[in-house]
């Protein structure tokens, strides 16, 4: 007859476990708030162990890609679009296919412009200046890509989403981070921000540059330069001009941003405006 310890059963329910190592009590409603910390030291902390001073938020489209890749797909989209001809969905496809192609070109910018950066900036191991992203693919890859090839560090701050998301293979992986809470990668994203720059992207882009746009407005944050790439591209997304004629904003606004068509210029701009001497006078910028 085997032994049997009365202890044991007051130990198997959830109640004994403690409570640090209970991940179903943790993940109840009234446990938001000590989530929502953890959630912040521990991106905090990571980033202290890791020695990273400031950062240089990159955002854009995790859509686009790079032009070897979008010459491709316009490719099999005319294929298709010949096989049958009068599809308007393979059409509609075809012109989508055209059009991604012309943004192409941002993904080897925003590649470059993170070399450009990093080889400025990540000097006798020194932090500072580091490129980080939402971790994604498109833009955001090209960002980190950038940065390794360089041998530099850069991060990524993933989302939790309701369908899959795989950070990109080029972050740094101790700086690779995944979050629950918009609300503290919002908040990661500009603690140490120096600047932020925003190649063409969609709501995910909008959202963040909106946010920043507003916290600058509202003297919230100070002395983070917002940079956009492709002023074609912004100018006919967004009437600046109609919010400033019909009273939205005031038009010194406009001058919380500037345009550059190029890693280059983008760089220049925010080199000029932290480390010293005067904004290059490009027709670029606003």
């Amino acid at each position: 007859m085997a032994y049997e310890n009365p202890a044991e059963n007051t130990m198997r329910p959830d109640s004994y476990r403690r409570a640090d190592q209970d991940l179903q009590f943790l993940s109840r409603d009234e446990l938001r708030a000590i989530r929502l910390q953890l959630e912040w030291v521990k991106a905090e902390l990571l980033q202290q162990d890791e020695g990273i001073r400031s950062t240089i938020v990159v955002f854009g489209s995790a859509r686009l890609v790079e032009p070897a890749e979008a010459e491709k797909r316009v490719r099999l989209a005319e294929q298709a679009v010949q096989a049958h001809p009068t599809d308007p969905h393979r059409q509609q496809a075809l012109a989508m296919a055209r059009r991604q192609q012309e943004l192409a070109r941002y993904y080897d910018e925003a590649r470059e412009f993170a070399k450009l950066v990093s080889l400025q900036c990540q000097t006798g191991g020194q932090c500072e200046y580091v490129v980080v992203t939402g971790g994604g693919p498109g833009i955001m890859e090209a960002a980190n890509r950038g940065a390794a090839d360089v041998g530099a560090k850069s991060m990524g701050f993933n989302i939790a989403l309701p369908h899959e998301q795989v950070p990109n293979p080029y972050i740094t992986p101790t700086l690779c981070f995944q979050f629950r809470y918009f609300a503290l990668r919002k908040m990661h994203f500009l603690l140490r921000a120096k600047a932020l720059v925003a190649f063409p992207g969609g709501f995910g882009t909008l959202d963040e540059l909106f946010e920043t746009l507003t916290l600058l407005q509202t003297r919230k944050v100070q002395g983070i330069s917002v940079v956009l790439v492709g002023r074609a591209f912004w100018e006919a997304l967004i009437n600046w001009n109609l919010l400033v004629e019909t009273g939205l904003i005031h038009k010194n606004d406009l001058k919380l941003f500037h345009y550059a068509e190029t890693a280059q210029e983008a760089w220049a701009w925010i080199a000029a405006n932290h480390l010293g001497g005067t904004p290059p006078a490009t027709p670029s910028s606003m």
